[in-house]
């Protein structure tokens, strides 16, 4: 009885970041209540708030969420024993660009961060929230650059430090100018030749190179 207890209120909580991410994605986040939570996810605000204590920590839930399945799709580009890191690369990327297109739960969240979430007031703390996962990205992403370096995929001299922002820079920008202007280009299918002018750049800049 006690499992089948946790099970149903695990059931309840995603049920409740579904409806939190519906309703951060019509209404933004600013101008999204509690009370708004709870009449979409069917549950009374006593049960709402069993769950969690602020629509901060919904924010947060949700966004973690989201955050961690994404994590584990680019593990393999930060195993040092992949053959082919910067392959993995090139696929994780593409896969991120075509998943904002075809899962609707990752628009919604991309939606939201990118447009329907203003980092003052209210959020101001989740501007720490979103730049410590930012940091760990960047992080993420020059492990990576720096097993494709090992592997002589990259130059020797390449700085990671600096491809790192580049490459992050890069793909937050096109996800966030697509969601803007969703009928301007097709990402999905422009995806594999964005990623591949990326790594070009990555190869052959000589602005992302050490200077001697």
């Amino acid at each position: 009885m006690a499992r089948r207890t946790k099970e149903e209120a695990e059931i309840t909580r995603q049920q409740i970041l579904d409806s939190a991410e519906r309703v951060f994605a019509a209404k933004g986040v600013a101008h999204t209540t509690m009370a708004d939570i709870a009449a979409d996810a069917g549950v009374s605000r006593g049960a709402l708030y069993w769950h969690f204590t602020s629509k901060t920590d919904i924010f947060h839930a949700m966004f973690n969420r989201q955050h961690d399945a994404n994590k584990v799709v680019c593990a393999a580009a930060r195993d040092p024993e992949e053959p082919d890191p910067l392959g993995q690369m090139r696929s994780i990327l593409s896969h991120f660009l075509c998943k904002v297109v075809e899962d609707p739960q990752q628009r919604r969240v991309s939606e939201i961060l990118h447009h329907k979430c203003e980092l003052a007031g209210e959020q101001a703390d989740l501007r720490q929230h979103l730049q410590a996962t930012g940091d760990d990205i960047d992080q993420d992403i020059a492990l990576s650059l720096r097993h494709a370096v090992q592997r002589g995929q990259l130059p020797a001299d390449l700085d990671l430090r600096r491809a790192a922002i580049a490459v992050h820079a890069y793909i937050h920008g096109l996800i966030n100018n697509w969601l803007l202007r969703p009928d301007s280009y097709p990402l999905d299918r422009e995806a594999g030749a964005l990623v591949d002018a990326l790594l070009d750049m990555l190869r052959f800049s000589p602005a992302l190179r050490h200077k001697p």
